[in-house]
């Protein structure tokens, strides 16, 4: 069996690097509120949000929850979760609208979700992420983020390299020192721990996840300025 391969930016402790978790609706039990301020103050400097899916749905909490992360200092990511049986540029629209075209201060690039495949082949899937990853970083000047997991995309894209230019997020929970690596990257930018997290302000399990890098870099990232010394 060949070695997974993994890597981590040299001089950045584990426990050093940023950490958030990611949601959707389901964090919402009962339609309750997540305490942002609650989040922030356990650590939490990020969160990655379920935003769209499809060409018509929208997290009934997605603009509450940004409005509240923004005032708790919690720089916003927001995913999209693609239907691969319907137009990628329709979607790539419909998220775009939804997601940026407010005051995007504090706020991550366009992020694709890709790990189910609606039964469609590798060759569908591929298409179809190229074209609402290039729609959506015409519309926002922004090249998006893709997320995965090594055994989805090895098994349902044929561990293609097509997408290695864009920065991963992925979901290993191997509970080692780094996540893997497919697909040709040599990286990743955020990475996805665990599926049950507990984190103060939120009353669901959550994902949880680390960013690659420095609280200096993020912020940047997020086209929010940084008082510190990173």
């Amino acid at each position: 069996m060949t070695a997974a391969l993994v890597v981590s930016v040299p001089g950045v402790a584990a426990a050093d690097r940023p950490s958030g978790p990611d949601l959707s609706a389901w964090q919402h039990p009962g339609g309750g509120p997540i305490d942002w301020q609650a989040v922030k103050n356990a650590g939490h400097d990020f969160a990655l949000v379920k935003a769209t899916e499809g060409t018509d749905y929208l997290n009934p909490h997605f603009h509450e929850d940004t409005a509240k992360m923004r005032a708790a200092g919690v720089l916003r990511g927001a995913y999209h979760f693609p239907d691969f049986g319907a137009s990628p540029e329709q979607q790539a629209i419909f998220y775009v609208q939804n997601v940026f075209t407010e005051n995007v201060l504090g706020s991550l690039p366009p992020i694709l979700d890709v790990e189910r495949n609606n039964g469609q082949p590798a060759n569908v899937l591929i298409d179809w992420m190229h074209r609402w990853l290039n729609t959506v970083q015409v519309l926002t000047g922004r090249q998006p983020i893709v997320y995965t997991c090594p055994g989805f995309w090895k098994a349902a894209v044929n561990n293609t390299n097509e997408f290695s230019n864009y920065p991963l997020w992925v979901a290993d929970w191997n509970g080692g020192p780094a996540p893997e690596l497919i697909g040709g990257w040599t990286n990743w930018v955020f990475w996805q721990t665990t599926d049950h997290a507990t984190i103060p302000g939120i009353s669901a399990p959550s994902d949880a996840n680390v960013y690659n890098g420095e609280m200096g870099p993020l912020s940047r990232w997020a086209n929010t300025p940084f008082f510190g010394s990173s």
